[in-house]
């Protein structure tokens, strides 16, 4: 019984430790996860896997001639 309360305890104190930078910012928000809104991503010419996934399907689609079909 001591090490399910003691395993409660850690995982409530691990909730509050980690949640104490949005309940305390101005504005109440977690930072956006999207890779795209990530400056040094953005530099670098990565983007989200559905976005560059996007891209390959529209460079593929622009190669095939049908002119030649």
């Amino acid at each position: 019984m001591f090490a399910i309360g003691l395993a409660i305890g850690a995982v409530l104190l691990a909730v509050v430790g980690l949640s104490v930078g949005v309940i305390f910012r101005k504005d109440h928000s977690f930072r956006s996860q999207h890779i795209s809104e990530n400056r040094r991503m953005r530099q670098d010419g990565i983007h989200c896997a559905t976005s560059q996934d996007r891209e390959a399907r529209r460079k593929q689609y622009k190669r095939i001639n049908v002119n030649n079909l």
